[in-house]
């Protein structure tokens, strides 16, 4: 899939899922800016024929520096990919003010305000773009542990939503990709880490039914999707949750109502407590990944 002609900006593309999709990005033919607070993007930068901007996500200076340099290097901006992300997990009652607004920061403000200064360029440019904003399955299901970023990538998949419409008279779409792959930070989830180490210990591919069933595989699994979506041949698809990892691919749906009863006049607490239970309730939380 070519992208000859296009210009990304990838953020948290250090390692990782970012270094993949920036790479796969290059690859493909788009001229990639790279960003991460450490200092080996410059390396990436030097091995893509990129540019690599050295900055925390989160503050709108550098979401500016960053369609900055896709300008001035490149001459327009296509594609934005908003990968960069921390982990600060505890639970609730262990949880600090320091360890929710880090989070928060990075993922759920440095989204907003790379988008906000994308979207700018873009409207101005005239000829659509294509944002590609990374959530988590935790975002969509919760995850013990993780109230900062369970909210943060929630909130980046609600953006997405809001940005599709906002954006659509512009041509620009906008997408939450879910991604799944074996990373540092997939490292702390007790369920994968032991799956994970065995797999570099023995030099062995992750087993097929966690490729499959889990959808847990290599960050170069993800990137593929990157690619499409930064491509024409995504032009129809916006406002999309997508998930991929290992062999699967994923439409997530949407939060809808699920069921519904009426009283007339309106509803007791008495009244709520006597017809809940015809409610089905919904799961919540990521399910342990089980073997066959």
């Amino acid at each position: 899939m070519k992208l000859t002609g296009k210009v990304a900006i990838v953020t948290g593309a250090g390692r990782g899922l970012g270094r993949a999709y920036a790479e796969a990005l290059a690859r493909n033919g788009a001229s990639v800016v790279v960003n991460d607070v450490d200092e080996s993007v410059v390396e990436l930068a030097e091995q893509i024929a990129g540019v690599a901007v050295v900055a925390p996500v989160g503050p709108t200076s550098t979401a500016d520096r960053l369609v900055a340099a896709a300008v001035e290097e490149f001459g327009r901006l296509d594609v934005l990919v908003t990968n960069a992300g921390i982990l600060r997990d505890r639970v609730l009652w262990k949880m600090t003010d320091d360890d929710f607004d880090a989070v928060i920061d990075v993922h759920l403000r440095g989204t907003f305000t790379c988008a906000r200064a994308a979207a700018v360029r873009m409207r101005e440019q005239g000829t659509g773009g294509s944002l590609v904003l990374v959530s988590s399955p935790a975002g969509q299901r919760g995850n013990f542990g993780q109230t900062n970023y369970a909210a943060a990538k929630a909130g980046i998949a609600a953006m997405a939503r809001t940005w599709a419409l906002e954006l659509a008279r512009s041509d620009i779409t906008v997408n939450a990709i879910v991604p799944v792959a074996a990373t540092e930070m997939t490292r702390t989830i007790p369920a994968f880490a032991p799956l994970i180490e065995e797999s570099e210990r023995t030099g062995e591919p992750l087993p097929a039914w966690l490729r499959r069933d889990e959808g847990l595989g290599t960050v170069e699994d993800v990137a593929s999707l990157v690619v499409h979506l930064a491509s024409d041949a995504a032009k129809g698809v916006t406002g999309q949750a997508i998930g991929i990892g290992g062999d699967r691919l994923a439409l997530w749906s949407h939060p809808a109502e699920k069921q519904v009863q009426f009283a007339d006049g309106g509803w007791t607490a008495d009244g709520i407590a006597a017809h809940f239970a015809e409610f089905e309730p919904e799961s919540y939380g990521i399910p342990a990944p089980v073997a066959p």
